[in-house]
């Protein structure tokens, strides 16, 4: 497939086969091939998406030598052809490219069927139970993953030609199937709508090579969606129409004059819905469903607010506990009202807090959850009574949806919500529809962590309305000031610099709170290695499964991308006979600890968790990875869902807590250096902490206290401002 490239001179010709996949991610590839006249294999890099083992390729391009890798074949052109040795047909059948056949098989097969192999698959394929081991269930697998790996092969020539991975071929088909070419053609914006993984530009390079002109309606209106959508992922519920504008007309290479006009027709439509801003001249334009959200939240409050009030005996809470006067007031108020805020960093009793108004609540039907199955699960062990996650408590089932609703409600006297900091409006407004209106309600969590990973920024909304009573706990209890990580956390919270000196703690005894010194990037991830697969194992007697490394991005030297690739090559090491899936520029292997990185509700796995591969399945090409208490498979084709997480952002590990964390802090980071940040990165440490880095950038962090702002207005709706 030809690839602009600039160049004048002419291609050189190679034609090989593909005996390993070195890297591989968004269609880049690097290869190791066998070619004819070469005694070695010679390394191939280039735009070659999803290579298989065993393919035969001819590529034009050039020959040039790496200052670091020495000779490569620089790929310009390529043409994936089916392999016609009994060897090449081998290794590709093994390769897992179809599901029933691994290498066992594979090998059995091209040994009873040699040069014929590919001919019986296609005409033939009953002759497959002469296999000793297959049976007619597997043949009709075989049968099946290879009339689609015939129809996604016809979808990826096509799409080659108009520079689409053949990842994105893969999810086109399992969409659209058999009209997928029709769709793709007749709009390919639906693309970015339907298909999780492909985003407008992808939808938009497709329909440019197929001549959509550039300000055609369609393609202005699916940016503008693609531009709302944009901005929802940053956290802004709604956008202004100078904002929109702006944005969308840079996305699009048009005038905003167009783009405007486009826009007016979308509101007069209702495709996009508008709001009067407080204090302002703008209006508010939303996606429906942000609109519906902000506004459900808003009145579902209200009427459990206005709600019936179940009196409650007072009960004596204090047991054994001492509580402080702020505490005793918070439990009052849950008593006494019918929604309550409760706030406070680590080490002020939230927990103890909690517990006071569980006692407070005896004899009544108490709900408990948490955003995530971590937070669930820490609030479980905390109270002693089942927690669960929010999508469970609504029994969520795809995809019918939520089963608990205004016509199924929760049933229950109160509802308590802990780490409230993570819940987006829109899961919010899912949560509160299935309230009745005589429940109390109770939201706990910390208002300075980072916000929600999604839209929103509900709990800080709802403690500026000053519509509901908030308790906020300050006080810091003498076991949690021995430790130096939540010292560090307030003082990080009140702009103060750390205590960096790795000096003894306030008791007399060794700290909890480290920070190694580091000005290089690269030589920051050599110590973060050598930290997590020795040093911290030896000094504190865990495996390096048990260490968590948090860092403020996804890319650099020390970003969550490399760290994973270098710490999984330290203590997860590829070794002869182990099985290996690659997927998405990662390999998986067993012992590897890994993250999901989408909601999956079909699996009730969700974004963040973390498990540990358990085995794979060379022959199904499948992994079981568990998590928590349960066991969860996942198909070859389901694999870029998850990733590694040996280190992972501390965005991502909002509502977790891990025994030991090592997070680097460093100038590269530069975008990302707030202070919620390194708040929310030093308060996931349970037992001890490692920044690596340098001390400027962590005094950068504790001086930026720059909270992006998120276009909401529930705090005004709730205030009756809107």
């Amino acid at each position: 497939m030809a690839q602009e490239t600039g160049q004048t001179r002419p291609l050189e010709s190679l034609r090989c086969v593909v005996e390993r996949i070195t890297f591989q991610s968004e269609g880049y590839s690097v290869l190791k091939c066998a070619m004819k006249g070469e005694h070695d294999l010679v390394t191939v890099v280039g735009m070659m998406p999803d290579a298989h083992v065993g393919s035969v390729l001819t590529l034009g391009g050039w020959w040039k030598i790496d200052r670091k890798y020495g000779r490569q074949f620089q790929v310009v052109t390529f043409e994936e052809t089916l392999p016609a040795t009994a060897y090449g047909m081998e290794k590709y059948l093994g390769s897992g490219m179809i599901k029933g056949i691994g290498p066992k098989y594979a090998k059995q097969i091209v040994n009873t069927f040699g040069a014929d192999t590919l001919d019986v698959i296609e005409t033939e394929p009953m002759r497959l139970l002469e296999i000793s081991g297959i049976g007619p269930k597997r043949v009709e697998m075989i049968q099946k993953g290879w009339a689609d790996q015939k129809e996604i092969r016809n979808i990826m020539m096509f799409l080659q030609g108009h520079d689409v991975s053949t990842a994105h071929a893969t999810r086109i088909y399992k969409q659209y199937g058999g009209d997928s070419l029709a769709v793709v053609q007749e709009n390919p914006y639906r693309l970015a709508d339907d298909i999780w993984g492909i985003g407008f530009r992808t939808a938009d390079t497709i329909a440019q090579k197929l001549g959509f002109e550039r300000e055609t309606k369609v393609r202005l209106r699916s940016g503008l969606f693609y531009t709302l959508n944009k901005l929802a992922e940053e956290g802004h519920c709604y956008a202004v129409r100078a904002q929109l504008l702006e944005t969308g007309s840079e996305l699009l290479g048009v005038g905003e004059d167009l783009l405007s006009a486009v826009l007016d027709e979308m509101i007069c439509a209702k495709d996009v819905l508008t709001t009067p801003i407080p204090d302002s001249e703008d209006l508010a334009i939303y996606l429906p469903p942000f609109f519906f959200a902000e506004t459900g939240v808003t009145n579902r409050l209200m009427k459990i607010k206005n709600g019936p009030l179940q009196q409650v005996p007072e009960l004596p809470v204090s047991g054994n506990v001492a509580y402080d006067e702020t505490q005793l007031e918070a439990i009052r108020t849950a008593r006494e009202s019918k929604i309550t805020v409760l706030t406070g960093g680590p080490g002020t009793g939230k927990s103890t807090t909690t517990l006071g108004i569980l006692r407070a609540f005896r004899g009544l039907r108490v709900l408990l959850a948490a955003p995530t199955g971590r937070a669930a699960k820490r609030l479980t062990e905390v109270t002693g009574m089942e927690a669960k996650t929010i999508h469970r408590l609504l029994e969520f089932k795809p995809p019918e949806g939520y089963q608990r609703n205004a016509e199924n409600p929760l049933e229950g006297d109160v509802l308590i919500v802990d780490e409230c900091s993570m819940v987006d409006v829109m899961l919010m407004y899912a949560l509160l529809r299935a309230v009745p209106d005589s429940m109390r309600v109770i939201l706990v969590g910390d208002v300075d962590q980072l916000p929600s990973v999604g839209a929103g920024n509900v709990l800080r909304d709802l403690i500026a309305s000053s519509v509901f009573p908030v308790i906020t706990l300050t006080k810091i209890f003498r076991q949690a000031a021995e430790s130096r990580i939540i010292l560090n956390a307030h003082r990080i919270n009140r702009g103060e610099y750390p205590d960096l000196s790795n000096s003894k703690g306030p008791d007399g005894k060794g700290t909890d709170f480290f920070f190694q010194g580091e000005e290089d990037p690269e030589k920051a991830a050599v110590t973060i290695v050598n930290l997590v697969k020795n040093r911290l194992p030896n000094y504190c007697r865990v495996t390096p499964q048990a260490i968590q490394v948090l860092t403020p991005m996804q890319r650099g030297a020390v970003g969550a991308a490399n760290l994973n690739q270098l710490l999984q090559a330290a203590v997860n090491p590829k070794r002869e006979n182990t099985p290996e899936l690659h997927r998405g520029g990662y390999t998986f292997r067993p012992g590897d600890k890994v993250m999901q990185i989408r909601n999956n509700y079909d699996k009730e796995v969700f974004n963040g968790d973390i498990g540990t591969i358990e085995s794979i399945d060379m022959e199904e090409r499948t992994l079981m990875i568990r998590l928590d208490d349960r066991r969860v498979e996942y198909d070859l084709s389901e694999l870029d869902e998850i990733m590694l997480a040996y280190a992972t952002t501390v965005h991502k590990a909002q509502g977790a807590e891990y025994p030991i964390v090592v997070m680097p802090v460093m100038m590269t980071h530069f975008p990302m250096l707030q202070r919620n940040l390194l708040y929310t990165g030093v308060t996931r440490a349970k037992k001890m902490l490692v920044l690596v880095g340098q001390k400027k950038a962590v005094a950068y962090c504790v001086k930026n206290l720059m909270v992006d702002k998120r276009n909401t207005l529930l705090a005004e709706r709730l205030a009756g401002r809107v």
